[in-house]
């Protein structure tokens, strides 16, 4: 991917083409660059003239990108939110003028999309911070820097100004920000940790699901064994990248899914879950404003613990 480069004035986005990226369009590049940017939000200030490379605008989407090229983004103010804010339960970990850390119940939708349009985190926080949030990633993911599925609980940070969310998806795009989470899977690891390096795509036979394919993007989970039941392993696990679903399509694809999850494990299992058992308990950066570096970090969810007592429990009778 690129390097995301100095901002520049209030309301601008920019970023240098990487070796790895020469050839992407332009579309799918800068909304990479611009973590948690939809593509179809990017290819509509394409549209508007509001992106250029190198200083002259583009005018395709499908543009491929060269390296050592600069591609910039000016993002329009913010308009009258499209989505409603409401008072729902919102757990803060922290929060600052710049940036609000929240742990995200399991089944909330991070932000609305055709068939949840309310009920979102977006919802949330929009009730919660009203018009004080990042307008880069437009009026359906107001301050959205990075994303966890429905069904996968734990921690995300939320930018409360442009200029945050630009730190925070620069460090993001680096490398640089810890992200740690906990899953139950199936079977047993012979080995101890491991390292999943595997590039991910959308799977062709599934437009809902992703896959590990050859002509994906870089994808690299790193796991470790916390507690072993026989049928079943408790993992620590750290992220490389951030691609869709990625830790599900990973564990997936070394014959190790994630217990509960319907996409890519069994359909049944015996706990009866509906979703996944992952959990995002650690989430580490450097402060946007103060650049000092701080982590945070949030235990299971009951559901979570529960399954784990069953575990033991069927550990012990054996």
């Amino acid at each position: 991917m690129g390097r995301p480069a100095d901002g520049g004035g209030q309301g601008r986005f920019s970023c240098r083409v990487g070796a790895e990226s020469e050839g992407r369009r332009i579309d799918a590049f800068l909304a990479e660059c611009m973590a948690g940017a939809s593509r179809g939000y990017v290819q509509s200030l394409i549209e508007s003239g509001a992106v250029t490379v190198d200083g002259a605008a583009a005018a395709l989407k499908s543009r491929p990108v060269r390296e050592g090229e600069t591609v910039e983004a000016n993002i329009p103010p913010p308009v009258p939110a499209l989505v409603e804010a409401e008072d729902l339960p919102l757990r803060i970990v922290f929060e600052d003028d710049d940036i609000l850390v929240v742990d995200k119940d399991r089944g909330m939708v991070v932000h609305p999309a055709p068939g949840s349009a309310s009920g979102t985190l977006v919802n949330a926080v929009l009730f919660h911070c009203g018009d004080r949030l990042s307008s880069i990633n437009g009026v359906m993911r107001p301050g959205i820097v990075h994303r966890i599925d429905k069904d996968t609980s734990g921690l995300l940070v939320v930018a409360k100004s442009d200029a945050a969310h630009r730190s925070l998806s620069a460090a993001l795009a680096a490398h640089e920000v810890t992200r740690r989470y906990e899953a139950i899977v199936y079977s047993n690891f012979a080995e101890d940790e491991g390292t999943v390096d595997a590039p991910i795509g959308r799977d062709p036979g599934n437009r809902l699901r992703h896959a590990a394919l050859k002509a994906g993007r870089a994808a690299v989970t790193h796991y470790r064994v916390v507690e072993r039941f026989g049928d079943f392993t408790r993992l620590s696990l750290s992220l490389e990248t951030g691609r869709t679903h990625q830790i599900r399509v990973h564990m997936a694809h070394i014959k190790h899914p994630l217990l509960g999850d319907p996409l890519y494990g069994p359909k049944k299992n015996a706990f009866g879950l509906r979703g996944q058992m992952l959990h995002a308990g650690v989430l580490g950066f450097r402060h946007p404003a103060t650049g000092s570096y701080i982590e945070f970090s949030s235990p299971p969810p009951e559901c979570f613990l529960s399954v784990l007592a069953r575990l033991r429990g069927d550990e012990r009778r054996r």
